[in-house]
């Protein structure tokens, strides 16, 4: 049984959603501050994926020169304010601080990050500037984490850079697909905003780019290319039922209720199949919209699932109840969503298997897929040269992110299958580095 009330004004939608890590008050990033022991060799920096200097942005908070810390930051990461909020820190980070070996509260590095690079964003402090024009232009196609941060390193570097975005706004699934209680879409599109002022990168909205046309003429236009169009919509299940109304993709739910908050019309009940953070964020949310039962319903065991265990508790403390080793075989109705029929599973001989006679039906009047996005396959076949993995990754250079067509790079969810958004942020910088090599060599 849910814990929350179904909001009917933004206020109630504000209070359900409220934010895992709100913003520090000066006094709270003062004191937390303090507590930093500055290793030397510090292992949260060395967890961090864009390695960013923790003890020294942290240091320089306490001292006072927050601008600094921000610099600090953003010279690492340029996607430091969202990842401030939506990394899992619990587990990078976080998890590495050397208090957590004394059984003491680890530094709150994330909201510190946020706490700094907040004061720079909301007062327009201006630390970078687009470098020298170096006559060579670069189209980035996907305004997401790694595209955006391939746009800035590579504006830094003087290169007249144009993101061409399918979406009407940018940052991929930061604003798209990621739980509103962990970053506001006001947080996530007032970054980027901050940043285009300083870099002038321009943005082409609602321009997707998906014919051998547009990418021939794009060729013509720009040096070279950056692949950032992360991954595509909810994979499909190959059940009887799937096509039914009330079956969604999670990531297409999630984005969604961003944009509608409180007007959202959501039933009584709610099956989300899925063990993964996605999975997690889409039970989670349905609780939190009021949702009276809500289940997340899992093909293998607890220990098995891809979400994080702060994820998962995060959901069973709204209400949502948990199902393990049970797989969907059909999502029944007649026009309308009645339920969904599972049967139980097992691992036998290290293989999952189903077990004969234990099929089961819970009753709801909504189905959330969380079961992975599919890849952008259609698109990459167009591009000669791509080469792509059995996972239908996009192959590149891990040390330049340059792919089997020299003119095209590509880092993000595209070659790494899904990760975080710091994972991004970090290979969309790496690629701008490769780019530039690539032009000057």
């Amino acid at each position: 049984m849910s814990e929350y009330k179904r909001p009917i004004t933004e206020q109630d939608y504000d209070k359900n959603f409220k934010q895992k890590k709100p913003l520090m008050r000066q006094s709270e990033a003062f004191i937390e501050s303090s507590r930093c022991l500055f290793c030397f060799d510090a292992p949260c920096m060395h967890a961090c994926p864009t390695h960013i200097d923790i003890p020294l942005f942290i240091k320089q908070i306490h001292t006072g020169n927050v601008t600094g810390s921000a610099e600090t930051i953003y010279d690492m990461n340029w996607m430091g304010n969202a990842c401030g909020k939506v990394c899992p820190t619990q587990v990078l980070c976080e998890g590495a601080c050397v208090f957590n070996n004394e059984n003491g509260k680890p530094i709150e590095i994330g909201r510190l990050q946020n706490f700094a690079t907040n004061k720079a964003i909301s007062s327009r402090t201006k630390l970078f500037s687009k470098g020298t024009p170096n006559g060579k232009s670069v189209a980035v196609i996907g305004a997401g984490p790694s595209g955006l941060a391939c746009a800035c390193e590579l504006s830094t570097l003087g290169y007249d850079v144009v993101i061409f975005e399918a979406k009407e706004r940018p940052s991929g699934l930061t604003a798209h697909g990621t739980a509103p209680y962990k970053i506001t879409n006001e947080e996530a599109l007032d970054e980027v905003a901050y940043l285009q002022e300083q870099l002038g990168f321009k943005i082409h909205y609602l321009t997707p780019v998906t014919s051998e046309e547009q990418l021939k003429d794009i060729e013509s236009k720009y040096d070279a290319v950056f692949l950032g169009v992360g991954i595509g919509p909810t994979a499909s299940l190959n059940i009887k039922g799937e096509d039914l109304p009330e079956v969604v993709g999670a990531v297409e739910f999630v984005n969604e209720l961003r944009f509608a908050k409180h007007t959202m019309k959501l039933p009584g009940s709610v099956i989300v199949l899925g063990g993964g953070n996605t999975a997690m964020d889409a039970a989670s949310e349905s609780a939190r919209m009021g949702v009276e039962t809500v289940h997340l319903v899992y093909r293998r065991s607890k220990e098995d699932m891809g979400a994080y265990y702060f994820e998962y508790d995060l959901a069973i403390s709204a209400g949502v109840q948990s199902i393990f080793n049970a797989s969907p075989k059909e999502i029944t109705g007649n026009g309308k969503v009645k339920g969904v029929k599972f049967v139980r599973t097992a691992i036998e001989n290290g293989k999952l298997v189903e077990v004969a006679g234990s099929e089961f039906e819970i009753s709801c009047d909504m189905v959330i897929k969380a079961t992975g996005q599919a890849k952008m396959g259609s698109l990459f076949q167009k591009i000669p040269g791509l080469q792509l993995d059995s996972s239908k990754r996009i192959v590149v250079n891990m040390e330049t992110y340059q792919t089997g067509n020299p003119k095209y790079f590509a880092g993000g969810d595209a070659v790494n299958g899904g990760t975080e958004v710091v994972n991004c942020a970090y290979e969309g910088k790496q690629a701008a580095k490769g780019i530039h090599k690539f032009l000057h060599a």
